[in-house]
């Protein structure tokens, strides 16, 4: 009985370090953001366009290495009706007025393209483990905007996905919000991402 009390006085801190060591990752404050308000739903964003902001995000899976942009969108419905999210469309206006849809979180792990196979000159076949790919990290799919509804008064906030790279002053262009009760569309959302 001592003996299991000493190895659990020892063990259960570096498993607490363990745990605590993975999710260090602390959403940005939607006060610091840029953001838009309209009908008493307000939407704000920020490019994630740095290593130093994607390090605490996403570890060792760096997005921006493999040419996905991911923004932070926080939206926050300050009305007294429910807001559908499930059809909002995003899209990121570059400098050049081009239009960039966002990817799906379960579809940015083939953003990495396949790379070419390594043909090795050797008469002996040495099986060899298939390599991993960054972009199949939970992070990716687990900091994604998943929210399908917002109650009033509630927020929700995650990583909306781009395949692009940000050179600043570029747009978030927000669409397809609509009222759950009538099926309405609110008005489009336009909030700027500077670069960092």
């Amino acid at each position: 009985m001592r003996r299991n009390a000493a190895c659990l006085l020892f063990c259960a801190p570096l498993l607490l370090w363990g745990i605590g060591e993975k999710d260090q990752f602390t959403p940005p404050d939607p006060a610091q953001m840029e953001k838009q308000t309209i009908s008493a739903v307000t939407i704000s964003a920020q490019a994630f366009d740095t290593e130093t902001l994607t390090k605490p995000a996403f570890g060792k899976a760096n997005p921006i290495k493999y040419g996905v942009l991911p923004v932070w969108v926080h939206v926050k419905n300050g009305s007294k009706k429910a807001v559908k999210l499930d059809t909002a469309l995003f899209q990121y206006i570059d400098l050049n007025r081009r239009k960039i849809e966002a990817t799906p979180a379960n579809e940015v792990k083939y953003a990495n393209s396949p790379t070419r196979p390594k043909m090795t000159p050797s008469p002996i076949p040495i099986p060899r483990g298939k390599p991993k790919n960054p972009l199949e990290a939970f992070e990716i799919e687990g900091r994604a905007l998943a929210a399908k509804m917002l109650p009033p008064g509630e927020s929700a906030q995650g990583f909306v996905y781009f395949q692009t790279d940000h050179r600043g002053s570029a747009t978030l262009y927000v669409t397809g919000l609509r009222d759950a009760a009538s099926n309405e569309e609110l008005f489009y959302f336009e909030i700027p991402l500077p670069a960092h």
